[in-house]
């Protein structure tokens, strides 16, 4: 087989694939957007706190 017999099968595959997959619909697109983006920000807001929890508690004990 030579590269591009290969290459052809792989490309037909991956179509073929890509036929089988359900795409989401607008609305259920929408709420994972939605989920997504309120988990990041949550995520983001919990890192801050930690950072500045963690700095400030430093910041004490490097001042005695």
């Amino acid at each position: 087989m030579s590269i591009f017999s290969r290459t052809g099968s792989f490309l037909k595959e991956v179509v073929a694939e890509l036929k089988k997959v359900r795409w989401p619909n607008r609305k259920e697109l929408v709420n994972y957007t939605i989920a997504v983006l309120l988990a990041v920000t949550f995520l983001a807001l919990f890192m801050f706190v930690v950072d500045f929890g963690i700095s400030e508690l430093i910041g004490l004990i490097l001042k005695k």
